[in-house]
């Protein structure tokens, strides 16, 4: 396994891990989202490289604008929850109140 794997690999594994143990504010859930995002951009952009294919040159940019797409709705969540509830924490947001 190269650098370059391990550093993929260890990105997106502890985002994945702030996801799971740090759930408190969404502001900080989509940064984990975020940077999950990233790592995999970052490997789906290398990987064409390191293996000679032309063909698989498209997906990096689908990946980066449905992680835009995400973004936008995550922020559009975030504000929309923070002017409802007053604050961004996530036990406040139960949806079963809703």
């Amino acid at each position: 396994m190269s650098l370059s794997h391990l550093s993929f690999y260890s990105a997106f594994t502890l985002s994945s891990l702030g996801l799971a143990f740090h759930r408190t504010h969404l502001i900080s859930a989509l940064l984990c989202l975020e940077s999950m995002m990233l790592s995999m951009y970052t490997a789906l952009s290398i990987w064409p490289i390191e293996n000679q294919v032309t063909s698989s040159t498209l997906m990096p940019m689908l990946m980066l604008t449905f992680s835009a797409r995400e973004a936008g709705t995550g922020l559009a969540m975030l504000v929309a929850s923070t002017r409802t509830h007053g604050s961004d924490h996530l036990h406040n947001l139960n949806l079963l109140q809703c």
